[in-house]
């Protein structure tokens, strides 16, 4: 999902009665693609953007605002090309329609940390195309060739004529598009490589920005729903005496559970507290922590499916005179937005509206118009901002979506349904549970020789619409990424990569930076121990091993410069490093921690990321300190343990997530890049936890390899 993407046919433009509109051919379509006209008339709508009379450019955003910053860096790509004042740019998220499917995954959908690069050229397009017509519209006017003119901040001029491009959008619309245009070359941008302040700060600091639970409709109720545990199903329910409590309008049955309906959402929490549901446990009822991390440890010392292998690792590693080996294991996680799940469904005559925050409005308009018995076109997703997503939002299965249908359907007026933090934490869809086993063995130059790793873990792709896919010959390549494709393993002559895949009723989905949570975790701390007992300075270990692997050593070695590796710490700390490839971007960490009143203590990070041409690098660099942030929870603080069937975690007391406290110092250093785009949104979260789990064997010569870190 990391992999660099360029579009495959031709963009182009189409007309429309009001306004510019530019239509596309985007991969996996065959037909052509025009955006409509919005809602309340005045501006003139298009594929990506809006003129208005007053020259406001408005943007439409294929991928959705979760707080990773595309609401600024990709109206900045058409800005650039279009060379309108950036002082009149605003952006707002796109309906569910083709027009806006992802170039490479084929659906509307934000995820795998490629928002940027997968529209960066379709929407420089988009910009290009449209200021070449709005210089055609103003040459028509004066008379003149087109190549007499130029653009200004929002004008096409020649000479000492002006025409905004909001007097020129209408005309600009009715005439023929350009089959071709021409790009900006790199040195002429203005915009793209700037820092440029937020263009959704200013709303969500005044309280303007609307979220999903800001939504209100006329005659609304509010649900709150009791959800099965795990492989359960409803047997049965008391709801008398909830039935009697103020403001209860209903309490009905539904397929994922019982919904209590209320005129406002404390009353649908209270009286749900007072149903009494009978679950029938299914094959989920003797759910153990214990018992699976057991079942795991004994399928680690067998054999499974292939995913990587070069020679005889097993034959290598049998000859040896010394294997070093090593067990990891990791808990599931729950992604745990600071915005709890929800959805608000209004059925009317003509279809049915839908207010969410979602990853993936495409996937949720497809499930709803299946509840409902609509067609797709009938079902128009609004997505106000998303109070954080982290994958769980853009759920293949539509979970939170689905179920605010079934609601609405069965209660015949607009419902929103609310989930609470306990049945965020409880409600599953997380991060899977894993265990690896590495053995390798090195030679008489103490580089590994031989390397054997097996994991075992969930898989999130089975049963979803990207099996078929991403599932091959058995291996879900989102489970060994980061680990088959280890840039270390190119030097191995004897290798071999190999997964189980464990069915359970829990459910599993891709949780920030995927299967490289537990990968870069387990590769990372592992070269770190063959680093102390090959006797070689970690860094240079890792920079021997990637001699041939140029943006992982550039990273790694700016990192641990600018960090100042191998200089004296204060007493009692210590410095850990990683280095990890994710999502096609390349970071390093190098960090110093020490040990206070039983606590790791992380004090700072020093970072570096190759990330190829940066679009804004306000972004980047808040989207590294992010991944930061969400790593150390994790590292530090995150499992999901399960006992008797039960999840035992409920809310952040004990499902803990860093606090300002507890924050590091953190310095970010953006390596100036000419090779492909990747993403930011992920690749900063994979590499914390070997960093500080290193440092710390650095300061008390004892090996972390189970998260969270508990010393």
């Amino acid at each position: 999902m990391g992999t660099n993407s360029s579009m495959t046919r031709r963009d182009f433009l189409a007309t429309s009665a009001a306004g510019l509109v530019i239509g596309f051919f985007l991969p996996g379509g065959g037909k052509r693609l025009l955006a409509e006209p919005p809602a309340g008339g005045g501006a003139s709508l298009n594929a990506f953007l809006r003129i208005a009379p007053d020259n406001t450019v408005t943007v439409l955003l294929k991928h959705v605002e979760m707080g990773q910053g595309v609401a600024t860096s990709l109206p900045m790509v058409i800005a650039e090309e279009l060379g309108c004042d950036w002082k009149n740019v605003k952006s707002e998220h796109a309906p569910a329609a083709p027009q806006y499917f992802h170039t490479a995954f084929g659906m509307q959908i934000t995820g795998g940390s490629t928002s940027t690069w997968e529209s960066f050229t379709q929407l420089r397009k988009a910009g290009a195309t449209a200021r070449a017509m709005l210089i055609a519209a103003a040459a028509d006017r004066w008379g003149i060739d087109s190549k007499a003119c130029t653009t200004e901040n929002g004008f096409v001029v020649n000479g000492g004529n002006r025409l905004s491009y909001g007097d020129l959008a209408e005309a600009a619309s009715k005439l023929k598009a350009p089959k071709e245009v021409a790009l900006k070359e790199e040195k002429d941008w203005k915009l793209i490589g700037k820092r440029v302040k937020r263009l959704d700060t200013p709303d969500k600091v005044t309280g303007k920005a609307e979220f999903g639970m800001d939504v209100k409709r006329p005659g609304m109720l509010y649900a709150a729903i009791l959800r099965p545990p795990f492989g359960g199903k409803v047997k049965g329910f008391q709801c008398d005496v909830a039935r009697s409590l103020p403001n209860v309008v209903d309490i009905i049955e539904i397929p994922g559970g019982v919904a209590v309906v209320a005129k406002n959402s404390w009353a649908a929490r209270r009286a749900a507290a007072a149903v009494v549901v009978e679950w029938d446990r299914g094959d989920g009822a003797g759910l153990s922590t214990a018992k699976m991390k057991e079942e795991y440890r004994a399928l680690a010392k067998t054999r499974g499916a292939k995913a990587a292998e070069k020679g005889d690792a097993e034959a290598a590693l049998a000859k040896a005179g010394k294997v070093i080996e090593a067990e990891f294991e990791l808990p599931y996680l729950a992604h745990a937005p600071m915005e709890p799940l929800n959805c608000t469904v209004e059925i009317g005559e003509d279809g049915c509206d839908i207010w969410t925050g979602t990853q993936s409005p495409g996937i949720d308009q497809a499930a709803a118009a299946k509840i409902l018995g609509l067609k797709a076109d009938k079902v128009r997703v609004h997505t106000p901002f998303l109070g954080g997503g982290f994958g769980r939002r853009a759920n293949p299965r539509a979970d939170f979506v689905s179920e605010a249908c079934e609601v609405a359907k069965a209660m015949k007026v607009p419902v929103q349904v609310q989930w609470s933090r306990e049945d965020d934490i409880r409600g599953g869809y997380y991060r899977p549970m894993w265990t690896s086993r590495i053995r390798a063995t090195l030679n008489e130059k103490k580089m590994p020789a031989a390397w054997s790793h097996t994991l075992v873990g969930q898989s999130i792709m089975e049963g979803t619409p990207f099996g078929a896919m991403m599932i091959k010959d058995g291996v879900d390549v989102t489970s060994v990424e980061g680990a088959a494709n280890s840039p270390y393993l190119s030097s191995i002559p004897d290798h071999r990569v190999e997964l189980h895949s464990p069915k359970s009723p829990v459910t599993v989905l891709w949780w920030r930076s995927v299967g490289h949570t537990h990968t870069a975790f387990v590769v990372e701390c592992f070269i770190d121990e063959l680093a102390w007992a090959a006797g070689i300075d970690p860094v240079n270990y890792r920079l021997d091993l990637l001699k041939d692997h140029p943006r992982h050593k550039r990273v790694l070695e700016k990192a641990a410069g600018e960090f100042g590796w191998g200089n004296e710490l204060p007493v009692a700390h210590a410095a850990g490093v990683a280095v990890h490839e994710s999502f096609g971007s390349f970071v390093a960490h190098a960090v110093e921690v020490s040990v206070e009143n039983g606590k790791v203590r992380v004090h700072r990070v020093v970072s570096a990321v190759d990330c190829g041409p940066v679009v804004n690098p306000d972004t980047v660099e808040a989207q590294i300190q992010s991944g930061i942030v969400y790593g150390l929870s994790a590292a530090l603080k995150g499992e999901i343990t399960f006992s008797q069937g039960e999840v035992e975690q409920s809310n952040f007391h004990n499902y803990a997530i860093l606090r300002m406290t507890e924050m590091p110092k953190i310095d970010v250093h953006i390596i100036e890049s000419t090779d492909p785009m990747g993403g930011v949104g992920e690749p900063g979260v994979p590499p914390i936890a070997p960093a500080v789990a290193n440092a710390l064997f650095m300061l008390t010569k004892k090996r972390v390899r189970s998260l969270p870190i508990r010393l």
